[in-house]
């Protein structure tokens, strides 16, 4: 990757309906022009949670265009080079990805799910505080070792409450 470029980053969950999407809007507001954030799901709902929606408009962002979609559309000669892959929950996690275009660094940062707890004000805090590290990073700048050390650390940083 060379500096001045944008850093694709595909935000995963399983069922790519409220962190991944959480975090794709957050990305692409804040990153500016250096990310471009996607979200998909190994096995998505098909819809975007109305909580994470009532959640993103009432702190202003948009949600237009926003949709629950497979990680199959960000693999193949077709889909766009990704450079972070971002994993928001256990499940996906663990899962088998499939080759992304690219040599993307995967991170992983576990974020309890508002689908099922309904607490989507502490998983959008905690992933604003996490993509605002993210974003302050020079990532196009960076050796594959140096984004994923920094990338790790934004999440092991908020683990020690630091």
């Amino acid at each position: 990757m060379l500096a001045g470029m944008i850093s694709n980053v595909l935000v995963l969950c399983t069922g790519n309906s409220a962190r991944s999407i959480l975090a794709e809007v957050l990305i692409n507001e804040l990153g500016g022009n250096a990310f471009k954030a996607f979200s998909a799901g190994s096995h998505p709902v098909g819809q975007v949670n109305p909580g994470a929606i009532e959640k993103l408009q009432s702190e202003g962002h948009s949600i237009a265009g926003l949709s629950s979609k497979s990680w199959d559309q960000f693999s193949g000669a077709d889909a766009p080079m990704i450079d972070i892959v971002i994993t928001v929950c256990d499940n996906a996690a663990g899962e088998s990805c499939p080759l992304w275009n690219g040599a993307p660094v995967t991170v992983h940062w576990g974020i309890p799910d508002p689908a099922a707890d309904g607490d989507f004000d502490s998983a959008y805090s905690r992933l604003r505080a996490r993509v605002e590290a993210l974003v302050s990073l020079p990532v196009a700048a960076m050796t594959t070792a140096e984004r994923r050390a920094a990338l790790g650390r934004i999440h092991e940083q908020e683990l020690r409450g630091a």
